[in-house]
């Protein structure tokens, strides 16, 4: 790239400043990584609950620790630290500490008035699954994956003891209101009865089928309640481990049980989008909570019982009055793996799909929310702009391609033909064709304009995970995920025209450079190739990812190369060199998507966090003099 001027570095130095400056009062920009402009959606829901003063909801979401209003619903913090998943949370009986758990296998206390970290309790070896205070405030139990329930002195912050009887993952722990019973369920669909002060096994709870998923004491002690991933809850005598009854009514897994303040209720959640009520002392199933659109993961009372809490894969927080059951107000903005990203022509939106079945369109300047293409039947895999930018395409596990005006948000036609998942797009550059990858072994040629299939491209043996036109229009390159080639159409009449092999896995990402020399390969195989667009020359394979590679994407002038990968990082490459220039580090999920904005200045890379990061791509032009 040429050096540029003075003036016309200051004019993206002002640029840059109103982009930033609009971003400035929204959470879209708390606790950025080094080099992100902004944050767009809020990650998976995990885990919700409530403030022992019922002023606070504290949800651990894929992404950090998010603290909302408890009455109005508004964002307070997002409190940041873990680098993976945040799985649980639990707050302390005096409402002062919020311990977190993550997959990153450490657990984080908090002080919940500065909301910085107060110490990090490492020991699990694996991911730590669920975590709570005993009555008194002095000890914290915590289960994981490496199949240990531990033990923690709040009072010296230091490690207390194990507890071993699980044979598999544990995924909940409960202390009894006393505070003398631990309760804790695994995936060996047992639950243990713990003396919590001698770590001594009181009780093995046998009976469910598969994973014990969560588990609540009544308020009196009495009883133990437990949701199942054989879709059941199981009541519970504590004091003789007797089996009461077993409560049926969900279709799918139940991820979360609770008692109502006075007793009086069970609730449980279930991936079946359902929240069920039930009466604890007959298993009468009183009512049933509708409204959820995806599987409700957790559900929580506020302290004095008004109002029922609910979170949901779909994205939504819903706060329900006890006394209707009406939802008296709810909180938006989670999201669920961020499959593709895509800017369009003109740099004003950005479109990101996701395993929600929905496409979100976000303004790239301000990361305003902007509409929510939904239709689809499964997860949207990929997206396109035409050139124009007057057509959205999408490609979905529902095996079609819908077309949308992403100005009005109106779906204008499905594209059907496909008999798998369509996981690839990409229009040409004259906006006539639309090319499209799918897991049915094919790519395909269709009529952008009618909508009308042209040819199948047929010589893959394994699913096509990528699809990229040249600049000219006359190169369509492919990638395969069986036989590892990468195969050369043209890109008018559909015939095979060269064979690129020297990758050892599938090929999962395609794209030319903007002078449509050099072609750019993402493998799983842990490597970025460097092709010769005309010869099919191998020029470079470049390595440094630890694991596999999803996506690549040249700047509009053709100075970096991104790719993105398993191992959570962003990598810019110099494609002349093959040297890496930087890596960009903030994601907690894998990465994997990555798009260029018209203009050069911002990359977005979308993550299994949920979330989509713009970053600042100015940090890396050259300095003039």
């Amino acid at each position: 790239m040429k050096n540029l001027s003075l003036f016309s570095f200051l004019i993206i130095f002002v640029s840059l400043l109103s982009l930033s400056n609009s971003f400035a009062q929204q959470y879209t920009r708390w606790n950025l990584p080094q080099g992100a402009l902004a944050r767009l959606g809020k990650g998976k829901i995990n885990e919700i609950k409530y403030s022992p003063d019922g002023n606070t909801i504290a949800v651990a979401s894929s992404i950090g620790i998010w603290l909302y209003n408890a009455h109005t619903g508004a964002e307070l913090a997002l409190m940041r630290g873990h680098t993976r998943n945040v799985y649980c949370v639990a707050f302390s009986p005096d409402g002062q500490t919020l311990a977190s758990g993550s997959r990153d296998n450490t657990i984080r206390l908090w002080d919940t008035k500065t909301r910085k970290r107060k110490t990090t309790f490492a020991g699990h070896t694996r991911r730590v699954r669920a975590v709570a205070f005993s009555p008194d405030g002095n000890t914290l139990a915590s289960t994981s994956e490496d199949d240990t329930v531990r033990l923690w002195n709040l009072r010296t912050r230091r490690f207390k003891r194990t507890l071993i009887g699980h044979t598999d993952t544990g995924r909940t722990v409960a202390f009894s209101p006393d505070g003398k019973v631990l309760a804790s369920g695994s995936e060996d669909s047992t639950i243990l009865l713990w003396d919590a002060h001698t770590g001594q096994i009181l009780k093995t709870l046998t009976g469910h089928k598969r994973a014990v998923t969560s588990i609540a004491f009544s308020p009196d002690g009495k009883t133990l309640v437990s949701g199942c991933d054989d879709s059941t809850i199981g009541t519970w005598n504590v004091g003789t481990g007797e089996h009461i009854r077993t409560l049926t009514g969900h279709t799918w897994y139940v991820t979360s049980v609770v008692f109502s303040p006075d007793s009086e209720t069970i609730v449980s959640a279930s991936w079946d989008n359902a929240i069920h009520l039930w009466n604890p002392y007959t298993g009468k199933l009183l009512r049933r909570l509708t409204g959820h659109t995806g599987p409700v993961v957790s559900v929580v009372y506020s302290p004095k019982g008004e109002t029922l809490v609910s979170g949901s894969h779909d994205g939504t927080i819903r706060l329900w009055d006890t006394q209707t059951w009406e939802a008296k107000n709810s909180i938006a903005g989670h999201t669920g793996d961020v499959k593709a990203v895509a800017f369009s022509p003109d740099g004003a939106t950005l479109a990101s799909g996701n395993t929600r079945h929905t496409i979100h369109l976000w303004d790239a300047k301000t990361g305003e929310h902007k509409n929510t293409l939904a239709g689809h039947g499964r997860t949207v895999a990929a997206v396109a702009f035409s050139p124009d930018g007057s057509t959205l395409a999408s490609g979905s596990r529902d095996n079609t391609i819908r077309l949308w005006d992403p100005e009005t948000g109106q779906h204008k036609q499905t594209l059907s033909g496909h008999w798998d998942y369509v996981v690839a797009l990409a229009y040409s550059p004259d906006g006539n064709r639309l090319a499209s990858g799918s897991n049915d072994d094919t790519a395909r040629l269709w009529d952008a304009k009618t909508g009308d299939p042209l040819h199948i491209l047929k010589g893959h043996t394994g699913d096509v995970r990528a699809v990229a036109f040249s600049p000219d229009g006359r190169t369509l390159a492919s990638g395969d995920g069986t036989d590892n080639e990468i195969r050369l159409w043209d890109g008018r009449a559909g015939r095979h025209k060269l064979t690129l092999e020297g990758h050892r896995n599938d090929i999962t990402g395609l794209a030319f450079s903007p002078d449509g020399s050099t072609l750019a390969s993402a493998c799983d195989d842990r490597t970025v190739g460097l092709w010769n667009a005309y010869t099919g020359r191998n020029k470079q394979m470049l390595r440094g990812h630890t694991t596999y590679v999803l996506t690549v994407a040249f700047s509009p002038d053709g100075d970096t190369l991104a790719s993105a990968s398993w191992d959570m990082m962003v990598r810019l490459w110099d494609p002349e060199t093959g040297r890496p220039k930087s890596g960009l580090i903030g994601h907690t999920g894998y990465v994997l998507s990555v798009a260029y904005s018209p203009d050069g200045r911002m990359l977005a890379s979308g993550s299994t966090d949920g979330t989509v990061l713009l970053w600042d791509m100015t940090r890396f032009q050259p300095k003039t003099d």
